[in-house]
């Protein structure tokens, strides 16, 4: 499969878009809606934002080749950690993938997972990854934002594409 590098800056770039909506949209529930319980793995919205945010640090560490911080830490589950730190996270995966090429987006990166285990993966099969984890959980958030009677952002990527 070919994929071009501009191709995935823009896809990433779509990631911190859509984050920042929702990030902003989740800065409008009180203490109640942010932790409800909806039954799901990551359990309320601040959960599987925090669980959406651990994600892409892990990931952004891998390619990096840096220490990995894994996924947050109870004391980091709150809204406010994720609205000051996962801009910083989208701010590294903008300059990291500002050095790709559409010759390097194939190169392998060598990492292990959170249980020790070792992987190679393409970066191109990581990126859309990253996207495509980001989109699902996000689509859970609006859902929950849904069930309580508030309006979620707009987070389609075609409204991304629209907004460029």
């Amino acid at each position: 499969m070919t994929v071009t590098a501009d191709t995935l800056r823009l896809h990433l770039a779509y990631t911190g878009w859509a984050t920042a909506r929702l990030l902003d949209a989740a800065g409008k529930l009180n203490a109640e809606e942010l932790t409800r319980d909806f039954g799901t793995a990551d359990k309320s919205i601040v959960g599987s934002l925090a669980h959406t945010f651990g994600a892409d640090r892990v990931w952004i560490d891998r390619v990096e080749g840096t220490q990995q911080k894994g996924f947050p830490t109870e004391e980091e589950k709150t809204l406010e950690f994720l609205a000051r730190e996962w801009p910083k996270v989208h701010d590294r995966w903008d300059r990291w993938a500002g050095n790709l090429t559409d010759d390097t987006v194939s190169s392998v990166a060598a990492y292990a997972d959170l249980r020790g285990n070792r992987w190679t993966t393409p970066l191109w099969q990581i990126i859309l990854h990253v996207v495509n984890h980001g989109t699902h959980h996000r689509g859970q958030v609006a859902g929950f934002l849904r069930s309580m009677g508030h309006t979620p952002p707009p987070l389609d990527l075609i409204a991304y594409y629209r907004a460029l």
